[in-house]
């Protein structure tokens, strides 16, 4: 049995370089419990929700339909369930350590180095949550873009190719 740290960052302070431990929980495609850290959402990124909630619009401007949000939150938390659930991840944060809600906020790297964040924009399964600045924003705006000229996931089957 792995070591349970939890992680107490008063607001304003800076938070540790990383921090790794297994991921107990996945809440949706953007959300998960750390057993060292707690709940954590992915920075960057913003995964389509089970039910519908205002930020639908975004996607439905876009022309992605209700019942495609929908579909893509399921296979976005089965995504982050598959390759991280069960699984040491490492975290490493940016300049805010929470979110309005109490999450922390960080970059989620696999035990193969690769980074969740990312993977989910390159499959399709999450756009870039563009509301705030972070330090990969356009790292990530650039994988999207791949994502929708290759038609992936929220991307496939518009009629307009979007730039």
């Amino acid at each position: 049995m792995a070591l349970s740290i939890v992680l107490f960052v008063p607001r304003g302070q800076s938070a540790p370089q990383s921090l790794s431990g297994e991921v107990l929980r996945v809440y949706d495609g953007d959300t998960i419990f750390v057993e060292t850290v707690g709940k954590v959402r992915l920075i960057g990124v913003d995964a389509p929700e089970w039910e519908g909630s205002d930020r639908d619009n975004y996607y439905t401007r876009k022309g992605i339909s209700a019942a495609k949000l929908r579909q893509i939150s399921t296979l976005s938390r089965e995504f982050v369930t598959r390759n991280a659930k069960g699984n040491v991840v490492t975290l490493t944060f940016d300049r805010d350590l929470h979110d309005r809600h109490d999450r922390h906020l960080a970059y989620v790297y696999l035990s193969d180095g690769r980074l969740l964040n990312r993977l989910l924009l390159e499959a399709g399964l999450a756009s870039v949550y563009r509301r705030f600045d972070f330090n990969f924003k356009s790292d990530f705006i650039q994988a999207e873009k791949i994502a929708r000229r290759r038609s992936l996931g929220l991307w496939s089957g518009l009629k307009e190719r979007i730039e």
